[in-house]
């Protein structure tokens, strides 16, 4: 069997209706091209939805309970075993090329991070490192999102060897917002991160292919994430007039846990939710203006086609260095985003579609079928499981996620029957789970009478919440023995029984 290479491509919180092969009102040509030269799953779902929870979950297979990086500003333990090194161990080149996010923005001396300050700003010592990271032996990472003050690393390098020697003037300093930065980002394009990291993909694949090597590389990109800013003329590519806002239902969180409806209050009190005095995702007002949120979506998705256009930078490559017969190729994200459904803005514990489902594209030329979209369920803890069985190579048995390779490749109708999302952002208050299976969606929250079941297949826009339906009270006790179930199932076992006693 010869081993393909794996190219994984990730952009960061976009929603699934995001793509032109879906959504006439985005242009995003060259992701379009990749889903009719292959698969597109249209019922697929992050383990978690925030950043490094999922993040983590892609290359370990397992479940953010599991691997230990529960939510953000928590990190991936070091010694956490990864799928890098089981490709490295095989042969294979491993790189990671832009987010990683596996580490917060702050360290201690128990739990240090190298993605924190001031270290992430110390170009000297970037320059010196590129890995190992995480089972990547080759590392090229940025931390900030648009003209976060986060920027650093091997970005800031980058941007200084391409002449761009006043770079810190296009980021917010430290201390608080640049006010000339709304909507259009004054970072001249071929500055842009974007081009940083297809640039960069590029010369590590041409470099693999020209040593004949195969290689795990995760060209890892940053948008369309908030803040809404993108360079010209991406910045005005839609005109907000001609846009689709999504708008909530009235009265449809009257039946809804309670954090729903703080949300659409102007001054809500989420003081009982908050543990551990860090900043709560989605636990403020999402009270909006329908104008500035149509401007808002209209830069989101110059966002999207402006990364779209350096994908495709990357997928050309791959063709122009004859390495698409054999090269599975998957784009994803690693979690949704809100822009109005529901009323809501962003992203937090609201556990719609809209949050927990993903694009998810696989392409490999000959053993994954053309132009075909699949409903079988998939869930990005899969990926690193699947990605392994393409390749031929065992799989650790730390691995729980399950082996999509013959549903991708059309030979078998489904992997898994259900998918699980977990979402601990505080220790115990925010502290959810959600079962989902072909038709009902059920979430549940620890020590809380309240949740959510939704029946996808009557109700698919989530507008009615039967959680205390009476006629709903059978199947409600039925989902919940499958999510326990559920959790039973995907608890690891890291060796087999070999004996009696």
């Amino acid at each position: 069997m010869t081993r393909p290479n794996i190219l994984l491509i990730t952009s960061d919180q976009q929603h699934w209706n995001t793509l032109g092969v879906t959504n006439p009102e985005v242009r995003t040509p060259h992701l379009d091209r990749l889903a009719a030269q292959g698969t597109r799953f249209t019922r697929a779902y992050c383990p978690n939805p925030t950043c490094t929870p999922t993040r983590a979950s892609i290359i370990t297979g397992q479940y953010p309970s599991q691997h230990g990086a529960w939510t953000l500003g928590t990190k991936l333990p070091e010694d956490a075993h990864t799928v890098g090194e089981d490709f490295h161990a095989a042969g294979y080149r491993t790189a990671l090329v832009g987010k990683a996010h596996f580490q917060p923005l702050r360290g201690t001396e128990e739990y240090p991070s190298l993605e924190s300050y001031p270290i992430m700003q110390d170009l000297e010592f970037w320059r010196g490192f590129h890995g190992p990271f995480y089972g990547f032996r080759h590392v090229e990472l940025a931390r900030n999102h648009v003209d976060e003050a986060h920027a650093g690393q091997h970005y800031a390098l980058w941007m200084e060897e391409q002449g761009c020697l006043n770079w810190r003037d296009y980021f917010q300093p430290p201390t608080g917002n640049n006010p000339s930065q709304r909507w259009k980002w004054l970072i001249p394009e071929e500055f842009h991160y974007d081009r940083w990291i297809a640039e960069r993909t590029n010369a590590l694949m041409t470099d693999y292919a020209e040593r004949n090597e195969p290689f795990f590389l995760w060209a890892s990109f940053f948008d369309p994430h908030p803040p809404y800013l993108a360079p010209e003329p991406w910045d005005t590519m839609y005109e907000p007039a001609y846009i689709t806002v999504p708008r909530g239902k009235s009265g449809e969180h009257d039946g809804n846990p309670p954090h729903f409806q703080l949300t659409q209050q102007a001054h809500p009190d989420f003081g009982p939710w908050r543990e551990t005095g860090y900043g709560l995702h989605g636990f403020h007002s999402h009270l909006h203006d329908r104008e500035t949120l149509a401007k808002d979506i209209a830069v989101y998705y110059g966002m999207v086609s402006l990364m779209d256009k350096y994908i495709g930078r990357i997928l050309d490559r791959v063709e122009a260095l004859g390495l698409a017969e054999n090269t599975l190729v998957v784009f994803t994200t690693d979690h949704g985003h809100f822009y109005g459904q529901h009323g809501l803005t962003a992203k937090g514990a609201f556990h719609y579609e809209d949050m927990i489902r993903v694009p998810v594209i696989a392409r490999y030329p000959g053993h994954i079928p053309a132009g075909a979209t699949s409903e079988a369920m998939q869930t990005l803890v899969d990926l690193p499981t699947t990605f392994l069985s393409f390749a031929g190579l065992p799989i650790p048995r730390s691995m729980i996620g399950a082996d999509q390779r013959l549903v991708w490749t059309g030979e078998q109708e489904a992997a898994r029957d259900h998918i699980v999302v977990e979402n601990r952002h505080e220790p115990t208050t925010i502290h959810v789970k959600t079962y989902v299976d072909a038709r009902y969606k059920l979430t549940v929250y620890y020590n809380q009478p309240y949740g959510e079941l939704f029946d996808l297949r009557d109700d698919p826009e989530e507008y009615h919440n039967r959680w205390n339906d009476p006629a709903y009270a059978d199947l409600k006790a039925d989902l919940v023995m499958k999510l326990l179930f559920a959790e039973m199932g995907k608890e690891p076992l890291w060796m087999p029984r070999i004996i009696h006693a």
